[in-house]
């Protein structure tokens, strides 16, 4: 039974140009907003405690569906019924059978009932009670910011799982292990702090679901890459509720962090929903305006582009706006700092699907955006339609997933490489794919590993995937490693090759902090943490994701080894440079800002760089005149450094630079713990295989 109800405007503040979408809660009631334009009817229902419902008509103003309840308030559960004709073949699937989320619902409570029936398209029964619904929440104040920005030439990024990372913590409370409050914990906290990261990026938080087919498998959706809300923090990381607990939840830790001064960075998905398919549930977005959210093809089909399902039509004004709305929510009133987009090729599709990184309106509101131009940008430049691989082409404000840096050094440390070519441009910045469009060498987000994939130690110690576990015969995940075993397959008790493993790992993460660019570590991977060759755990809610807190102590080495790296890097201006280089001198005189150094001691001839049997190399890094001033406006001046690299098996005899460049070099990192500690100009000396040094001009 459905009653009227009292319907003043859902007015937003006066310069929106519309109502303010969602709930809306005043001082004695809510008034409730839906976007819902080819919509005939549409019922607000309010679900009580017992799940019994009390459903009330909203008006109907222009595209806006809105009305004034008396006496609700923040905790009420609720969600929409949006009557209209159900015709898939024409991409219209109204069903008030179905009870909808509020695509701007504030917080989530309940599960998705993988069993039940009545969650797809069929209309024998009420989808209620078997589908998360929707819950007001008050507007309160944005955590602190951060108590000093983070520029982007000092970034360092530490990429984590909410859950994984502190649910085996020793000193986190048990019931605070796995969620928002546990990475608010001191020792969570100190942990980065001590390590030295400026940033941490949390894999997706907006309110997620597990896809009904890996559900089928027993398994869940871990990584979160499967959105059905995204103004709400996932519930099932929230220690303290879900009737709008999880967002007090957030704040309390976006305030530790950044206190702390550590940026919060999120992963978002607005490429695809949790709906999926044209088989998949009726949540929310497909029984609201499907036509409007989602790309179709011919049929009502949905058009994919991510992989799962649906891709999202960013080419429509309102779901564009949606997305914008997010965003400004996330850093306004939750106080996050950035964002890293999952496969935004997606985003920026035209309404013939055509990648369009030119003229899309995605782009240009992002850009003139106010609220987001304060903070950090980051696109996954692919997805998998055609011309999705767009890595270099996102241009100003965006930095960019650097999947080439990834590809290229770890061809290099596996010996495979042709030549030493590519892996200069990605030591240097990558200036091939971002130094042509005014970008500077810290849109080049460099990584050796990323959630997706093997994880560091893994990546030295299996040749091939063993994702036995996700119950896929392992037909998932990637086949294209680029990994080397070491000679044995998995885990060994063998010593020397345990001790080449360990000196690839330090060489790996050598190239990655020491790379012109902005470094991503992910998870554990300063310590050891291995997936047991698993290299697509997106369905582990286990062991095989969660961070091991015994591992810093028994991978010391590595450990300490990641902490002076990023050390080094904050300390020493030119070994994270602002500005690409000219292989020119700064200042008249002065050295080149950047020489590469042959194994014979010279400059790298032409013949040199397209010597594809080479795998040593020496980097020489001016300090005396960098292009960056210092508090005082004067010109940056710094150490020199000469880097050199042995990725081959044997040892090299290679020569040290002349006086010209410096009249000698201390050592300050050897992966090989085994390179001399001083050297003169001009001196032979034996490179040892598989190392990477850095020497410091004295």
């Amino acid at each position: 039974m459905t009653e009227a109800t009292a319907a003043p405007p859902a007015a937003g503040p006066s310069d929106e140009p519309g109502p303010r979408l969602g709930a809306v809660v005043h001082t004695d009631g809510t008034t409730f907003t839906l976007w819902a334009p080819a919509a005939e009817r549409v019922e607000l229902a309010l679900v009580a405690d017992d799940g019994s419902q009390r459903n009330l008509d909203l008006a109907h103003t222009g595209e806006f569906w809105t009305g004034f309840v008396p006496g609700v308030g923040p905790g009420q559960r609720y969600g929409y019924r949006v009557h209209g004709p159900f015709d898939p073949a024409h991409g219209l699937r109204f069903n008030p059978s179905k009870l909808l989320l509020d695509p701007y619902a504030r917080a989530v409570d309940g599960e998705l009932d993988f069993a039940n029936p009545l969650i797809y398209d069929s209309s024998d029964g009420d989808s209620a009670g078997h589908v998360p619904v929707s819950v007001v929440v008050a507007q309160s104040e944005p955590p602190p910011p951060i108590c000093k920005p983070v520029h982007w030439g000092e970034t360092v990024i530490y990429e984590l799982h909410t859950k994984g990372f502190t649910k085996l913590h020793p000193d986190v409370p048990e019931h605070q292990r796995g969620t928002y409050a546990g990475l608010a914990h001191p020792s969570v906290i100190n942990y980065l702090t001590e390590l030295g990261v400026t940033s941490v990026e949390l894999l997706p938080i907006h309110q997620f679901l597990t896809e009904p087919a890996i559900a089928a498998r027993g398994l869940p959706n871990y990584w979160g890459y499967n959105t059905l809300g995204y103004f709400a923090p996932h519930a099932a990381y929230s220690s303290a509720g879900s009737r709008g607990e999880q967002v007090a939840e957030f704040k309390a830790m976006v305030a530790a962090f950044h206190a702390a001064g550590i940026e919060v960075i999120l992963d978002v998905v607005y490429n695809h929903t949790a709906e999926g398919g044209f088989d998949g549930p009726t949540l929310s977005f497909r029984g609201i305006d499907n036509r409007a959210y989602y790309r179709l093809g011919h049929g009502g089909t949905m058009y994919d582009v991510t992989g799962t399902g649906n891709s999202v039509n960013t080419s429509h004004p309102q779901v564009r706006q949606l997305m914008m709305d997010s965003l400004r929510y996330w850093v306004e009133e939750m106080g996050v700092d950035g964002f890293r987009f999952d496969l935004a090729v997606t985003l920026v599709r035209n309404e013939r699907h055509e990648v369009d990184l030119v003229d899309h309106p995605f782009l240009s509101e992002v850009a003139a955006d106010p609220v987001l131009s304060t903070v950090k940008l980051i696109s996954e430049p692919w997805d998998i339609g055609n011309f999705g691989y767009q890595v270099g082409n996102f241009g100003t404000p965006w930095s960019e997933w650097n999947g080439k840096f990834r590809d290229s050094v770890r061809d290099v440390w596996r010996n495979t490489s042709d030549g030493v070519k590519d892996l200069a441009y990605r030591l240097s910045g990558s200036s091939d794919l971002y130094g042509d469009d005014g970008r500077y060498p810290y849109a080049s987000i460099n990584f050796v590993t990323a959630h997706d994939g093997f994880t560091l130690r893994d990546l030295v110690s299996y040749d091939h995937k063993h994702n036995e576990a996700n119950h896929e015969d392992n037909r998932d995940g990637t086949d294209d490693n680029r990994s080397w075993n070491c000679g044995v397959e998995g885990e060994t008790a063998d010593g020397e090759v345990v001790a080449l493993r360990k000196r690839q790992m330090a060489n790996l993460m050598s190239t990655l902090i020491l790379s012109t660019g902005v470094p991503m570590l992910t998870m554990g991977d300063e310590c050891g943490r291995t997936q047991g060759g698993n290299n697509n755990a997106y369905c582990q809610d286990n062991e095989i994701s969660w961070f091991d807190w015994a591992l810093p102590e028994q991978w010391a080495d590595q450990l300490a080894l990641t902490k002076k790296l990023i050390a080094l890097r904050a300390a020493h201006p030119t070994l994270r440079q602002w500005h690409y280089f000219s292989g020119q001198p700064v200042v008249p005189g002065g050295r080149k800002d950047l020489s590469w150094i042959a194994p014979h001691g010279g400059e790298m001839t032409d013949a040199d760089w397209h010597d594809g049997s080479l795998r040593t190399i020496g980097m020489f890094l001016a300090g005396d005149a960098l292009r960056a001033l210092d508090a005082e406006g004067n010109a940056l001046t710094d150490s020199s450094f000469l880097l050199a690299l042995n990725a081959t098996p044997e040892v090299r005899n290679v020569v040290v630079p002349d006086a010209s460049w410096a009249p000698g070099y201390e050592v300050v990192l050897d992966t090989s713990n085994s390179f001399v500690t001083e050297v003169e100009a001009g001196a032979t000396v034996p490179l040892p295989p598989r190392c990477l040094v850095l020497l410091r001009a004295l």
